[in-house]
């Protein structure tokens, strides 16, 4: 009798363990559930957070392009949910502004210069066909010389119309809303979007990708941008695409167009850099870029979230770097300015009639 108490006592004491142990496991796996669910809480809170918008829409009300009739998306026998939320299909303009802001101590160190002001250093119309698996980048050089419309103004009033003024200081005087309707008023385009880049988030999110590799037709030479590169194959880290992307006294006639075979390039490059880069797969790779691209952007209000980003990626899955053609508005010497350039016509108005 006393064995059988002993191992009754032992047998209680071991199911006691048992349940205690249990429950520690249980209080440990939930802790750790909702820890996760509040670090990927805060992680999408802080990469929403990132992302400065401007209210390009509402700033420019009606008068601009119309927008592109859009065909309603058949479901088809798609599940109830995904019928709910279907990824869009529809065609896109979003003009991508890469910015040489002087803010900020990294800007600075990048080539940003002095402590105020900032220009549009680069500027892309990007045109997503239907079906979102091609797409068309036009760059428009900086120095060409157009009617900059009268814009809004934040702080009230507006500015005056201005002739040959430089594409590039639409964004000068009036940001991203004189940057949408310059490009809008001389390409008769609705510009869907809007998503803006500057000097150290570029960088950063080419050395948290790990790189591009990119190929140059010649050698490389310039001071201005600190790059030095021989003809052939490079893989650059975030510094030396954007002096890439920044160079033009090293190459070519040392204009503005030469930089911008550059430029585009550094698209393709980049595009497949993420085609390469599984980030889905690698949690922490994807917040690194996710950072890096949040913390400098800048976007129209449509696209300020990290859902709105995320919806938008999602819908160009199709979308290869084979299938992005990239060309230069067609552009001509300025009768009144060696050192300008002015749209071609007809080739320009039919490059921009081919995106509408």
């Amino acid at each position: 009798m006393g064995d059988d108490k002993n191992q009754n006592g032992d047998a209680g004491r071991s199911r006691g363990r048992r349940s205690t142990i249990l429950k520690a496991a249980g209080l440990t796996l939930a802790g750790a559930l909702v820890l996760g669910a509040a670090t990927a809480g805060w992680a999408y809170w802080h990469l929403s957070s990132n992302i400065k918008s401007v209210d390009i829409n509402s700033a420019l009300g009606d008068d601009r392009p119309a927008k592109s009739v859009t065909t309603p998306t058949p479901t088809g026998s798609a599940s109830p949910s995904a019928a709910a939320s279907p990824l869009p299909t529809e065609a896109l303009n979003i003009l991508v502004l890469g910015s040489d802001s002087r803010s900020g101590e990294e800007n600075q160190k990048l080539g940003g210069g002095s402590s105020s002001g900032a220009r549009s250093d680069t500027a892309m119309v990007v045109h997503i066909d239907a079906g979102r698996t091609t797409a068309t980048v036009v760059s428009i050089p900086r120095d060409t010389l157009v009617t900059r419309p009268s814009c809004p103004l934040s702080s009230g009033g507006s500015t005056a119309v201005a002739y040959s003024a430089m594409f590039n200081s639409a964004y000068s005087v009036g940001g991203p809303v004189c940057a949408v309707k310059t490009v809008e008023s001389i390409t008769d385009v609705r510009m869907d979007h809007y998503i803006e880049i500057d000097f150290s988030g570029f960088a950063k999110l080419v050395n948290a990708l790990g790189g591009v590799t990119v190929t140059t037709d010649e050698d490389i030479d310039d001071d201005h941008s600190h790059l030095h590169l021989k003809a052939g194959t490079h893989h650059l880290n975030g510094k030396q695409a954007l002096a890439l992307a920044r160079t033009r006294h090293g190459i070519g006639d040392g204009s503005d167009l030469g930089r911008i075979g550059l430029q585009q390039k550094l698209v393709k490059a980049l595009l497949e850099q993420i085609a390469s880069t599984d980030l889905l797969t690698d949690p922490t790779k994807l917040y690194e870029v996710a950072d890096a691209v949040t913390g400098s952007l800048t976007t129209d209000t449509g696209l300020d979230s990290l859902g709105e980003l995320r919806n938008l990626g999602a819908s160009l899955k199709g979308l290869t770097s084979d299938n992005v053609k990239t060309v230069m508005m067609p552009v001509v010497t300025a009768p009144s300015d060696p050192n300008r350039v002015v749209a071609q016509e007809p080739a320009a108005s039919k490059l921009w009639a081919s995106l509408r």
